[in-house]
């Protein structure tokens, strides 16, 4: 008697699950070691990345109370006391945390007058391809600064030159310190223009932007616009 459509679908779907049947235990037969060795080795796995994970959380935690700890001795005048967690600190794998304990052993270098100690800090930051570009940004003009009296001026305004553009957070800083490098290379002009691009941008912060005004009026160079009220106006906000 020969099939309808409908049986002869269901005839064939039942050949095919039996086959698929038969492959599986066939699979299971022949290689079931591997297949339980693969599963372990994924639970393992899986929690290797659980402990890590919870690791790494309490090591963060960890650093978080040591980086405090340091700034509470600094705050009470114990830099012998802050000195150990911030050398552990300097170490650390996280970034946040080794860029703000040498950034503030730097600080305490300037605070004994070792500049080139401080400089060396802040330059060991700014080279640290790991951190995150305004980490390595701050350090860059930090250690300019520290160094400035000992550096060319053609050096300053290059280290400076990608930071003192409009637009770049480090524009009041870095722009600061270049137009004064200008001025030692005896281009007023160049410093003047500098001075004024500062004092026109609004982003950059109030207080730099009025001195940028009274260094630019103490060279005879009036900056464009309204620049002056608009920046004393946010001074008196403040």
């Amino acid at each position: 008697m020969a099939l309808t459509p409908q049986s002869n679908e269901a005839f064939l779907r039942e050949v095919d699950d039996e086959l698929r049947r038969d492959q599986a235990l066939h699979i299971w037969r022949h290689y079931w070691r591997w297949i339980i060795a693969a599963i372990v080795l994924v639970l393992v796995a899986f929690g290797g990345f659980l402990y890590w994970q919870h690791r790494n959380e309490e090591m963060a935690g960890r650093e978080g109370e040591q980086l405090q700890k340091a700034y509470d001795d600094l705050q009470a005048g114990d830099t012998k006391g802050a000195s150990a967690p911030l050398a552990q600190l300097a170490q650390s794998k996280r970034d946040g945390y080794r860029a703000l304990a040498i950034f503030t052993q730097a600080d305490l270098l300037l605070q004994k007058n070792d500049l080139k100690g401080a400089a060396a800090k802040f330059a060991s930051v700014a080279n640290d391809g790991s951190l995150a570009q305004p980490f390595r940004d701050l350090a860059l003009i930090r250690q300019t600064n520290a160094e400035f009296d000992t550096l060319k001026p053609e050096v300053v305004v290059e280290r400076m030159r990608p930071l003192a553009v409009a637009g770049n957070p480090w524009l009041g800083s870095a722009g600061e310190l270049t137009a004064i490098a200008y001025l030692r290379q005896g281009r007023r002009d160049l410093a003047g223009q500098m001075l004024s691009r500062i004092a026109a941008d609004s982003d950059v912060p109030a207080t730099l932007r009025q001195r940028a005004v009274q260094m630019a009026g103490s060279m005879g160079v009036a900056p464009a616009g309204n620049i002056v009220p608009s920046a004393n106006k946010e001074l008196t906000k403040q």
